[in-house]
């Protein structure tokens, strides 16, 4: 008889995804803090290199506290990708990853169309994925997670976006069945507001909206901020907002559709904004916000 094998033991992960924004800064600070068991091994933070400078400002911050590792991982700007193209492995061409903007409106449509939006899967989602099975699990390429091996992703999504994180739930049992999602925040029924109230005194500054300075999801109210507060992040947004219309940047190549940023088909920096807060973006933790709380298409 051969000599019996020694089963594996078997491993667990908790890993944070983090956007640096008031949700999954909540849960980093919980974990932080002892509030939420287990303990994270790490937090990753998926870098589009275009956020707002209060969000880097924000994460180095959270940083110096010192706690669980911070992990910062990036694909590119994806920006610079939009105008001048990605590379693709072994196809020799350029290519992008298509961000949610609006289009004229024709064919009689009363109302602009929408590009697809990938930039959230490419920038974010798989720079998490990918760090998770290559760097902390050190999986080599196309390796399969062990049987043995429990991944446990923990998401800043709260209550009052409680149905993204039924899909997002849904997602992951289709396409990334070896991690399984956590929802603290609506565990707990926390909302945004909630979070808020948690961070006040915590952190010593404003908590930041993560997400791209150019994001078409922006409210008029957040593109009003940010034309007022961020200098350099309202330039870089009606440079891609251009940029999108140049015949010669990539995102453009053989496009039929004229793309902008805003709802109104219009150029950016000829936009009036209405600022007036709107119950709508209220009811969506402010419009967008959520959307790229660590998580923009986790």
């Amino acid at each position: 008889m051969g000599t019996p094998t020694t089963p594996e033991p078997s491993k667990e992960f908790h890993i944070l995804n983090l956007g640096a924004g008031v949700q999954s800064t909540t849960l980093y600070l919980m974990f932080m803090r002892g509030e939420i068991l287990p303990q994270i091994d790490c937090a990753i933070f998926a870098d589009t290199q275009e956020e707002p400078g209060a969000v880097y400002c924000h994460l180095e911050w959270l940083q110096s506290l010192k706690g669980p590792e911070i992990i910062v991982k990036t694909v590119g700007s994806l920006g610079n990708d939009l105008i001048s193209g990605r590379q693709v492995q072994g196809a020799g061409q350029a290519r992008f990853a298509s961000i949610p903007s609006f289009t004229t409106a024709d064919n009689g449509a009363t109302s602009p169309g929408r590009t697809r939006r990938q930039c959230s899967r490419e920038y974010k989602t798989d720079v998490i994925a990918r760090t998770i099975r290559y760097e902390t699990l050190g999986l080599k390429f196309r390796a399969k997670v062990p049987k043995t091996t429990t991944v446990h992703q923990h998401l800043g999504i709260s209550l009052d976006e409680a149905g993204r994180a039924r899909r997002i739930a849904d997602l992951f049992s289709r396409k990334q069945k070896w991690s399984q999602p956590h929802f603290e925040l609506v565990q707990k029924f926390w909302t945004r507001a909630d979070c808020l109230r948690y961070l006040a005194d915590k952190v010593p500054h404003q908590t930041p909206r993560s997400a791209c300075t150019f994001c078409p999801y922006h409210s008029d109210a957040e593109w009003v901020n940010l034309k007022e507060t961020d200098k350099a992040g309202w330039s870089r947004a009606v440079q891609i907002d251009y940029a999108i219309r140049d015949p010669q940047s990539v995102v453009n190549r053989d496009a039929k559709q004229v793309m902008y940023l805003h709802r109104s088909c219009k150029p950016l920096d000829q936009v009036v904004f209405d600022a007036r807060p709107r119950p709508r973006d209220l009811q969506l933790s402010m419009s967008f916000a959520a959307v790229c709380e660590g998580v923009c298409g986790v």
